[in-house]
Parts: structure tokens; C-alpha cells; sequence
């Protein structure tokens, strides 16, 4: 069987370790280049050890004609990169998946005043497939480009899907209150990611605004089909891996919790990564950690008219680079688990 040739656009940063970590165990995947202007001719093994014995490549520069030639190429870069390569591969028939946020956001100005900058092809923007597989699967085993979903927007999309397809929540009135670990900032030298600046602390950030915020409020306007009115308010935890969303809408009918529990797991009965807990179940961050699964449970507390959902994935895997390969997966027609059956670590 031939495999599929895989080329890495930005590799030293945490997402591209966990797509090297992930692939290395993919059944039908060969990685072929792996690329940093910074790094270039070190191997990955020296900047990476957990990978010795397991790639024998080196960082390479980011040229064209060597991921041309490539089936497949990630982007685990900053945003704005993507955007600027992308074009000549789709050109040279390679399908692109981007872990950063070139393609998600659909309007052009919106994407524009987020992020500071002209987009380098909005004229592909017809093209791509917004990557989250549970609600555009069909779309995604077709695509050429693939905006890969952030970390925030996958577990707060997954959690208050079934609410908003039914239509029993108030849409102007939606909360979600969301925790990540530290390796969401990146591997880059920052103050604000030290151990002594982290440690035994536990604050919000981004209140005035995050830029996840619009591809958060647009998914959620696809799945309503109107405006929604959208309160995200993200924290830093002081652990390295993990997303705790917890998701609040006004219930504008009486459903039971019962109903609600089994409206959420007939929702994702089919998905092999997303899991319902039973009732009264209380998810926690530990049970998906270096796993591609989202974990959820619905609770109406007191039964008053309050829905409360809790939504934990690995902001690394199912946020990240596992997302990627189950996009992959879906593009090259392979079983979608293919590489991502890896079990949660404990403790």
C-alpha cells in the first residue's frame, strides 16, 4: 500500500511535536519533510528526544518544491503563514491542513480586524472546509484545505451542538466560561508562560475580546442559523495540557434532564471522539489528556431553566494536531481513528 507522504510546515512548536508523535504510529503515513527557517539542520531527534529512534530527518527550510511534492501538508505555524504558501500547493495538487487560524473565519474583514493584517488569498476561501468532523464530515473527505479548528472553539462547539440544533436554548443569552493549560500560549519564551509566573495562580484573560471569539460565534451562527449573542470568557490553569469548557444557556422549553442526557447521546452516539458520560458525571480534563476525545456530560441544575454543559479535550490533541490527522483521515479516505487510538494517560 502506498503511504501517504506527509510534509510539516513549522516542527518545532508543541503542535508539530504532537503530529510527529501522533504519525509516528499512523499506519499509512511517511513523513517526509518537517520545516524551520530557525532550526534548520538540527535533527528532530536533538531538539525533540522523546523521538529518538523514531524519525531520522532534520529540520529542513520551508521550500516549495520539496512539499510539492509532498500528499499532505500541515501548517503548525502562527497565523499568517499558511496563507502565503498555500495557493502554490493546492496548485501542485497537495491538500493543506492549517492548525492556525488563516482560513477559519468565512467574512474577510472580520478576519482582517482580528488579526492586523490583508489575507494573502481570500480568493481560495470558497474552497476550504472548516475542520471539525463531527458536523462537516462529508464536506471534509472532499476538501483541498482544511481550517483546522481551535483548541477553545472545538470543545465549546462540540458541547453546545445539540442545544442549538434543537433550538431549546435562548441565543441571546450564551455563556461559556473556558480553562486552558499553559501549553495553549505556545513553546515560545514568554514571561507570562514561566512555571514561577503560572504556578498556584488561576486567572481569566481576554475578557475585552480573544480572538477566538469570532470563529467560536460563527460556528454557533451556522448551527442556530441566525445571530447569537455570545459571552466567552477564557482562563489560564496552571497545568500544561487540557481545555475545561463550561457552557451555560436559558432552556426556552421544560425538557427533563433525562431528555437532555438522551438528546446528547443520540447526538454522538456514532462519533468515535466524543464521549456522553452518564448522568451526573463529572468530566475532568485527566480523562482525555494526550487523547483525541471530547468528553461532555449535560446537567439542568435543580431543574431550573438553566443548561449547564462541561467539555473537557486535550487542547494539544482533540484541539490541535489529533483533529488534524482525524481531517486526514477523512480527506484520504482511511478509517478515521487511523493513528488516534491512543488511550487518556492516568494519572
Amino acid at each position: 500500500m502506498k503511504r501517504i507522504q506527509v510534509g510539516i510546515v513549522g516542527g518545532t512548536g508543541y503542535t508539530g511535536v504532537e503530529l510527529l508523535r501522533l504519525l509516528a504510529n499512523h499506519p499509512a503515513v511517511e513523513v517526509k519533510a518537517i520545516t524551520s527557517r530557525s532550526e534548520a539542520g538540527l535533527a528532530v531527534a536533538d531538539m525533540f528526544p522523546n523521538l529518538r529512534g523514531i524519525y531520522d530527518l532534520a529540520f529542513s527550510e520551508p521550500k516549495l518544491d520539496v512539499l510539492s511534492k509532498c500528499d499532505v501538508v500541515f501548517f503548525a505555524t502562527p497565523h499568517g503563514v499558511a496563507m502565503n504558501m498555500t495557493p502554490e500547493l493546492i496548485e501542485a495538487g497537495v491538500k493543506v491542513i492549517d492548525l492556525a487560524a488563516d482560513f477559519r473565519i468565512e467574512d474577510m474583514d472580520v478576519w482582517e480586524s482580528w488579526y492586523g493584517m490583508p489575507h494573502a488569498c481570500p480568493e481560495i476561501m470558497d474552497e476550504v472546509v472548516y475542520g471539525l468532523p463531527e458536523l462537516n464530515r462529508e464536506k471534509i473527505r472532499g476538501a483541498r484545505v482544511i481550517a483546522n479548528p481551535g483548541c477553545y472553539p472545538t470543545a465549546v462547539q462540540l458541547g453546545f451542538y445539540p442545544l442549538l440544533k434543537e433550538g431549546l436554548v435562548d441565543i441571546d443569552h450564551l455563556i461559556a466560561d473556558a480553562k486552558s493549560g499553559i501549553s495553549g500560549a505556545g513553546r515560545g519564551a514568554k514571561v507570562g508562560s514561566l512555571a514561577a509566573e503560572t504556578s498556584e495562580g488561576f486567572k481569566a484573560y481576554g475578557i475585552s475580546g480573544h480572538r477566538h471569539l469570532p470563529e467560536i460565534r460563527q460556528g454557533l451562527e451556522i448551527m442556530a442559523d441566525a445571530q447569537v449573542n455570545l459571552t466567552f470568557v477564557p482562563h489560564l490553569l496552571p497545568m500544561i495540557r487540557g481545555i475545561e469548557a463550561t457552557l451555560y444557556g436559558k432552556l426556552k422549553s421544560n425538557i427533563s434532564q433525562e431528555d437532555l442526557q438522551k438528546l446528547y447521546e443520540e447526538t454522538y452516539a456514532q462519533e468515535c471522539f466524543v464521549d456522553v458520560m452518564p448522568a451526573n458525571s463529572l468530566p475532568d480534563t485527566r480523562m482525555v489528556k494526550g487523547s483525541n476525545m471530547c468528553r461532555m456530560a449535560v446537567y439542568r441544575p435543580e431543574g431550573g431553566d438553566v443548561v449547564v454543559v462541561t467539555s473537557v479535550i486535550d487542547n494539544l490533541v482533540k484541539g490541535a494536531a489529533g483533529q488534524a490527522v482525524q481531517n486526514m483521515n477523512l480527506m484520504f479516505d482511511l478509517e478515521e481513528d487511523a493513528g488516534l487510538t491512543q488511550v487518556a494517560l492516568m494519572p
